[in-house]
């Protein structure tokens, strides 16, 4: 069964290819979403951020990171940080396929690459990750997010050309607004744009049977 889940996945990513926009202003950062078998359900891994550190403490994501000079592609960083993040081989990690970039409001380009973990006996990085955990394909597929809005605005600094632009206002203008997802699984809290990567992979399952 799971064999002919693995065919479906791959055939489906494979028909997800586009041209990829510049990154011109953007930080770029590849992530893995790693699936595991467990008694043959797929399930998908989370990461438990280290409270040392001082982006996003204790909070839930995939494994992954900026994109190194030295990477040769947005796959290549999301595998490389997931052996740095988890502590296990390269040869471990079954790359499938990826999904379509995300341009994140807050100035993130994020890369998506599908993997499986062909071994579970992690060697954590305690340094940046305190914890990893599973949730079911099937549950995800099953439960839907609550949704927030959050607004964007824009506002001039010191250095704006005033002078060219006498009638620009200085304040905090409103300009766009954009959806933040959460998922409360147990004791954890999936949000933010992990959480959105989550939702775009879990709603391309749902046009497939790959999970019942």
């Amino acid at each position: 069964m799971t064999d002919v889940c693995f065919k479906k996945l791959i055939a489906m990513l494979a028909q997800n290819k586009r041209n990829v926009p510049s990154s011109y202003a953007f930080f770029r950062a590849a992530v893995l979403i790693p699936l595991v078998v467990n008694q043959g359900n797929l399930e998908m891994l989370f990461e438990v951020r280290s409270k040392e550190l001082s982006w996003q403490p204790g909070e839930i994501c995939f494994p992954g990171g900026r994109i190194d000079a030295n990477d040769s592609t947005p796959v290549a960083a999301a595998v490389r940080e997931t052996v740095e993040e988890l502590g296990v081989t390269q040869n471990k990690i079954r790359v499938i396929g990826n999904i379509d970039e995300i341009i994140s409001p807050i100035g993130v380009m994020l890369y998506p690459t599908v993997g499986l973990l062909e071994d579970t006996n992690f060697n954590l990085n305690q340094a940046e990750v305190a914890e990893v955990f599973t949730v079911p394909l099937s549950w995800l597929m099953k439960n839907q997010p609550l949704e927030a809005v959050m607004e964007m605005g824009t506002k001039p600094l010191e250095d704006f050309p005033f002078a060219l632009l006498p009638d620009y206002p200085d304040e905090w203008r409103a300009r766009t607004t954009y959806p933040v997802l959460f998922y409360k699984y147990d004791d954890y809290l999936i949000w933010g744009l992990t959480a959105y990567v989550l939702n775009k992979f879990v709603n391309m399952l749902d046009a497939t049977d790959l999970v019942s």
